[in-house]
């Protein structure tokens, strides 16, 4: 991806100096950090699972884990409305211009380029979302925010929160290399600002104890795969204004949409598919819905939630 003399977003918070280390996640009304549903019927291979589907997920990532543990979603999810800010502390400059928060930062700028003129040309103005880069966990709207979630947005706050050592985990662990991949995934959670901002995601939060769990993952999916589509739309657009994309980026973003598909993540974790459990999609399905947003550049067409082959 060439990003050279391409400008940086100021929309980018840096705390990894302020940030704390350990600790489980407090979002409100989850049932306990990791160790507790671990040792319920959430074995180790579904918690890996939920933590690893966590980089693409614009939710608190405790609703995952305790879908997946059996359980409804957890509070502080997909509610829609004004930013709730949590106090931060003042962050150390010292790691302020190192290649990834670097990246982080003209990536985002890349974003609110595209939304912006998406927005423009729907007849509305696009609000743009902070993002926090911290170590280890940080306070949050949503509660307190680990690492171990990989990416998040809470729509409580308007906020992206990444931990940079997602990218070495989204190489060596998930098999998903390559800066357009990274790439690919702060533009996913974007894709879900965008839905916060256009009232998709209270859609969504409504649904919660009034629908069955397999209709609310069913749903999820949905969700998940339209902010794929969106994040198609981002390197479609990126592309034709500034032509920033290289030879094999295009696979990179594919590749990662397959890697972290529901059905392969199951099948790699624990050996066998649920589909009634998938909160994502499959990686035929998210690579179609990215290509889908990629090939159009065009906000009609991620119309997920009104089409019924996914």
């Amino acid at each position: 991806m060439r990003l050279d003399g391409q400008r940086e977003s100021d929309n980018v918070d840096d705390v990894r100096d302020a940030s704390g280390q350990g600790g489980g996640f407090g979002g409100g009304g989850g049932r306990g950090g990791l160790g507790g549903l671990i040792g319920g019927r959430l074995g180790l291979g579904g918690v890996a699972v939920a933590l690893v589907a966590s980089y693409f997920l614009g939710i608190n990532p405790l609703t995952v884990l305790s879908l997946l543990n059996g359980g409804g979603p957890v509070d502080g999810g997909l509610g829609q409305g004004a930013p709730t800010e949590v106090q931060r502390p003042s962050p150390a400059t010292a790691q302020a211009n190192d290649p990834g928060a670097r990246f982080v930062r003209q990536v985002l700028a890349t974003t609110e380029d595209v939304w912006q003129t998406q927005f423009q040309a729907h007849g509305s103005q696009y609000a743009h979302p902070r993002l926090t880069l911290f170590r280890g966990s940080t306070a949050t709207a949503c509660g307190k925010g680990e690492a171990a979630m990989g990416p998040f947005y809470c729509p409580a706050d308007h906020r992206i929160y990444i931990d940079l050592g997602f990218h070495d985990t989204l190489r060596d662990r998930l098999g998903a290399p390559g800066d357009f991949a990274q790439a690919y995934v702060i533009a996913h959670e974007v894709g879900h600002h965008v839905q916060n901002l256009q009232g998709t995601s209270e859609k969504l939060d409504r649904l919660r104890g009034r629908v069955s769990e397999a209709q609310y993952n069913a749903a999820s999916v949905r969700l998940e795969l339209q902010a794929d589509c969106y994040a198609g739309i981002w390197a479609h657009d990126t592309q034709q204004a500034k032509g920033l994309m290289e030879s094999g980026d295009l696979e990179e973003a594919l590749n990662a949409a397959s890697q972290i598909g529901d059905d392969t993540l199951q099948r790699e974790t624990q050996g066998r598919v649920v589909p009634e459990s998938f909160t994502h999609g499959t990686s035929a399905q998210r690579m179609r819905w990215f290509k889908r947003g990629f090939e159009t550049g065009d906000m009609a067409q991620c119309d997920t939630f009104n089409t019924r082959q996914l």
